[in-house]
């Protein structure tokens, strides 16, 4: 436990006093603050306040640190596989079939969950230190924080698309050439459960390009501009070329002209979407270095593929 005495200058007076702290404190979020505020963490000559409470500049917050437990996941035993970690991020290479966080229908066998046993001291942390997400069904690199500063600064990066993410996908169709969608996303009206190009969304942009051109599919380098709710699955379905195994936004299952019976068991036993998080380049949240890591397809894409190439011969 820690504590602080902060002194909010003067020339804040009139401010908000979870405004006010946030800017003394840059290195933890104004979400985190203001929980501070509320559970009485915070005090003003030994009383609580609200975060919306003004300034009069000149008084001492006393603020104590306590590194409680933010939820109430439980650490689990879950292989992860680690690609790169130091004191203050972790990069994991998520295998396909592990929900992020636990959530309706999944509170437990989730990252976060194998995460809270990797490193128990994730438990303080906002979501485990989790800052993004990759559906259940998609594989490939993530990264997680390991502090307060490191989880405010990774966050930032995120918002200001400062965070360069590439993804592989095998998508159905003969893709002619490259190019962007700049499509807004939200729900689908029909289908809460899915999203949906409409121009009440937020605004989504996603850059593609072929890889390998095949008959009847393409291997696509997809690039995220920004991060919506399965914004590759919903962009590529809106420009014709939905990924194989995602029923979702693909509907059933498509099988080429003269499809031999190899490639016809595999499509049909390709029972996630063929999506991969390859490669992703950030700036360390305390070093300030540029980092990048890169992650090989996974064995079920990279079989997927040598079907295609042999019914192509």
């Amino acid at each position: 436990m820690k504590t602080l005495n902060i002194i909010i200058p003067e020339r804040m007076t009139g401010y908000r006093l979870d405004v006010s702290l946030s800017e003394m404190l840059p290195d933890y979020s104004r979400s985190k603050i203001t929980a501070w505020i509320k559970s009485g963490d915070a005090l003003i000559n030994q009383k609580i306040f609200k975060p919306k409470d003004k300034a009069n500049g000149d008084e001492i917050v006393c603020l104590t640190l306590n590194q409680k437990q933010s939820n109430d996941w439980i650490a689990e035993k879950i292989p992860l596989n680690v690609v790169y970690e130091d004191e203050d991020i972790i990069v994991i290479n998520k295998q396909f079939g592990l929900v992020t966080h636990p959530g309706a229908g999944n509170w437990s066998g989730t990252l976060a969950n194998a995460l809270l046993y990797y490193d128990p001291s994730l438990s303080t942390l906002d979501r485990a230190g989790i800052v993004h997400r990759l559906d259940k069904n998609t594989s490939g690199l993530m990264v997680i924080a390991r502090n307060e500063k490191s989880q405010k600064y990774l966050v930032e990066q995120l918002q200001s698309h400062l965070v360069d993410r590439e993804y592989s996908a095998i998508v159905y169709g003969h893709m002619i050439a490259g190019g962007t969608v700049d499509e807004p996303i939200g729900r689908d009206p029909k289908d809460r459960v899915k999203q949906a190009v409409s121009m009440s969304g937020k605004d989504a942009v996603t850059h593609y390009r072929a890889i390998d051109r095949f008959k009847s599919h393409t291997h696509v380098k997809a690039i995220l501009e920004t991060g919506r709710t399965h914004q590759i699955r919903v962009h590529l379905s809106h420009v014709g070329h939905s990924l194989i195994g995602d029923p979702m936004y693909g509907g059933r299952v498509r099988f080429p002209k003269k499809a031999s019976e190899e490639l016809k068991d595999v499509l049909l036993s390709f029972k996630r979407q063929a999506l991969h998080s390859k490669k992703l380049t950030l700036t360390h949240p305390i070093s300030g270095e540029v980092m990048s890591w890169k992650a090989p397809l996974p064995d079920d894409m990279t079989g997927l593929l040598e079907v295609l190439k042999k019914f192509d011969s």
